[in-house]
Order: C-alpha cells, then sequence, then structure tokens
C-alpha cells in the first residue's frame, strides 16, 4: 500500500473522530434552572436563600449541562454553601444582584461552593457584600479572640473551573476566598471596597495550585491579592491595583505545618496609590516553611509606598518578640523591569530574616522614582542586580 495513501487515511480518521467528539459535545442534555422559578423574589427584600439552594439541589442533581440563572433583579440571599460533587458541569450565570444579610451574621462566608467540578460563575451581576453594615464589628487588630465576619465569596475543593465578569462590591471580610483548589481561572472581575474598610482582600488563595488571575481590576482596604501557605503555580497577569495594600505572598509562617509558596508569576500589573507594592511577609516568630520560585515582572508603580518589600519581621498587632528571627526561607526571587513613582524614600526594602537570610535574590532593570533622593535598605540578604539600578541597589550586592 501506498504509504502517501495510509497517511491521507489516517488523517481522514483523525479528523473524523474530532468531528465526532464535537458533535457528542453539542448533544449534551443541557436545562436551565432560574431561581425565581423556584420561589426567589427580586426585590431585594424578601430571603431567597431557601428558592437558591433548591435551585442549585436541582441543577446539581441534572445528568447533564446545567445552568442556575440568577436573572435581573436584587435577590436578598444568605449565608448559603452549594455543595458537590455535582453530576455534571454547572452554570452560575449571575446577571442580577445577590444581596447579603446586614450585619455581622457569626459565618465564615455568606455564598460557598464546594467540592464542585466544571463550575463556571459569571454573567455581569453583582455580590452586594454590604460591608458597611459590619466592618464596625471588626476589633481583630486590637482583639486576639475577635470573630471573622464572612467571605462573600468562598470556593473551597472546586477544580477545572472558571470566575469570569462579575462584581464583587463591599464585602465585610475577604472578597472571595480560594481554597484547596485546582485549574481555576479568574478574569474580568471587578472587585470595589473603600480604602478604610478592614481586611477586605480582594482575591485570597491558600493551598491551591495552577490558577491564573487576569484582566481585573481591584480597589480595596487590605491586599489586592494575598497568597498564602500551599500557593502553587500562581499567575497574575494584567491587574489594576489601587486603593489597597498591594500584592502580597503572606504572611507566612503563623500555623504549624504550613505548605511552601511556589511557582508565583505576576506579571504585567498596575499598582496605583497602595500602601505597598510587591511585598513577601513572614512573622517574626515564624515556624519553619520556604517561599520559592517567584517572579515578579513588568510591573508599574504609581505613587506606591515601599513598591519591592521583604518584610520578614511582619507583626501588624506590634506585640511580637524582635529578638527571634524568622523561620522562613526565601530564596530564587527575581523582581524584573519594575518602573515607576515610589511615595517612600525606601524604594527597594529587603528585610530577611537573621536565621535564614533571602537567597538568589535577583533584581532587574529597576527604576523607580521618589519625590527626592529615594534609597535602599538590604538587611541579611543575598542578592545580585543588573541593567538600570534606580535607586542604586549597591546595599544590596
Amino acid at each position: 500500500m501506498d504509504l502517501r495513501s495510509l497517511s491521507c487515511k489516517s488523517c481522514i480518521v483523525v479528523i473524523f473522530l474530532l468531528l465526532l467528539v464535537n458533535d457528542v459535545r453539542a448533544y449534551i442534555p443541557t436545562k436551565r434552572f432560574n431561581v425565581e422559578a423556584f420561589g426567589a423574589v427580586g426585590n431585594g427584600r424578601t430571603d431567597s436563600s431557601k428558592a437558591f439552594l433548591y435551585a442549585f439541589t436541582r441543577a446539581c442533581q441534572f445528568n447533564g449541562y446545567s445552568i442556575l440563572l440568577v436573572p435581573k433583579g436584587t435577590f436578598l440571599v444568605g449565608p448559603v454553601v452549594f455543595k458537590g460533587p455535582c453530576r455534571g458541569p454547572i452554570d452560575f450565570q449571575l446577571r442580577g444582584i445577590m444581596r447579603a444579610p446586614a450585619g455581622a451574621v457569626g459565618m465564615d462566608h455568606w455564598i460557598s461552593f464546594r467540592y464542585i467540578d466544571r463550575l463556571m460563575i459569571y454573567g455581569g451581576g453583582i455580590l452586594d457584600g454590604r460591608g458597611e453594615t459590619a466592618w464596625h464589628y471588626n476589633d481583630c487588630s486590637r482583639n486576639s479572640n475577635c470573630q471573622s465576619l464572612p467571605v462573600s465569596l468562598r470556593l473551597d475543593f472546586v477544580t477545572n473551573s472558571v470566575v469570569r465578569g462579575i462584581t464583587s462590591l463591599n464585602s465585610k471580610n475577604f472578597h472571595m476566598n480560594i481554597m484547596g483548589c485546582t485549574n481555576l481561572r479568574m478574569e474580568r472581575l471587578h472587585i470595589i471596597a473603600p480604602a478604610e474598610s478592614p481586611n477586605t482582600d480582594g482575591v485570597h488563595l491558600g493551598y491551591s495550585e495552577h490558577i491564573r488571575i487576569s484582566d481585573s481590576i481591584i480597589a480595596t482596604g487590605d491586599d489586592c491579592i494575598s497568597l498564602g501557605p500551599g500557593s502553587k503555580n500562581i499567575e497574575v497577569l494584567g491587574v489594576t491595583c489601587g486603593p489597597g495594600h498591594g500584592i502580597s505572598i503572606g504572611s507566612l509562617g503563623k500555623y504549624q505545618n504550613e505548605l511552601d509558596v511556589s511557582g508565583i508569576k505576576v506579571r504585567n500589573c498596575v499598582l496605583d496609590g497602595t500602601d505597598n507594592g510587591l511585598r513577601i511577609k513572614t512573622w517574626a516568630t515564624s515556624l519553619k516553611s520556604k517561599v520559592h520560585d517567584i517572579t515578579f515582572e513588568d510591573v508599574i508603580m504609581n505613587n506606591v509606598y515601599n513598591p519591592i518589600f521583604i518584610d520578614q519581621q511582619y507583626c501588624p498587632g506590634g506585640n511580637c518578640d524582635n529578638s527571634v528571627s524568622s523561620s522562613v526561607q526565601i530564596q530564587d526571587v527575581m523582581f524584573r523591569r519594575i518602573r515607576g513613582t515610589s511615595k517612600s524614600q525606601a524604594a527597594v526594602n529587603l528585610r530577611c530574616s537573621r536565621l535564614y537570610p533571602c537567597k538568589n535574590i535577583k533584581l532587574a532593570d529597576i527604576n523607580l522614582s521618589y519625590k527626592g533622593p529615594a534609597n535602599t535598605t538590604c538587611l541579611n540578604v543575598q542578592a545580585s542586580a543588573w541593567g538600570l539600578q534606580k535607586p542604586d541597589l549597591g546595599a544590596c550586592i
């Protein structure tokens, strides 16, 4: 048999199989579940929690592709837990507004999705956390036994999923908390809370991997994005942050058996008027773990305090033992093409552990201006620098 003929026949078989797969996908059973059909009322006053839960239960049990629709209107909901596993992929199409109950509700979540594979949350709608009714209850800065306020959106053990094109407004605590998740894309998000709102981190991640946060605007009262223990292979791309506390890794080292943080890439972001820029923070008195394989590149700073900041004496309450040095090892960190303006004289501030000095910190093409002469602070760090060095990085090398 002619080899070219055999090759041609093989191509035809492959094309046929691809067409067959696409055809099968097109005929997966699909069903829409409108929350109003289950008793939800979009008047902003009627508690629709039971209707949402019933609609989700039916959608989750459907043996096919289900779409849970939240139509235009304002729906008072929560706290609610949407728990899988589900029989098929599920879309949560948020077109209207979901409004949280007023005040502190005594739970760690408002809306929670758990143990779901192939979840898609989208639709251009709004999660209104009504944080203004609860922020005055937040006394954690002065009370170690304080009760945490609810996170607006929790994703726990969610896999192969997407959160796209929604707005989170005025969360009582974190806007979004991602825990134990794998293969998650978060894109075109709009996250808003006043600069003075306490603990309103935009997106917090922990014990999750292969997560991408992209093309989003985050303006909050705390970290725009914070990466906690166990964050692995995380990409932050095209995020505009401010006001807020910048993009942070940490805080780390507070609890026993924390997993390492690695494979973090922050690229093409803008930080505007934030209290910190690109920050790695570990508790002054900390337990052992490691931060490594970190890249920050192509980031613009507009009037930012501490644009480049490693803080291994993090102690927000001010009651730490400064004689003890951090046990978190930071190594293999690249800062490349970081440019803009600093609001603090110390544009580059690397304060590493005496016990475990930072290793292999690289700074390339740094261009940060201050209204006067900017400076650099480096303690217990092994670093190298090349390309443009503004401010002068001699103290770090």
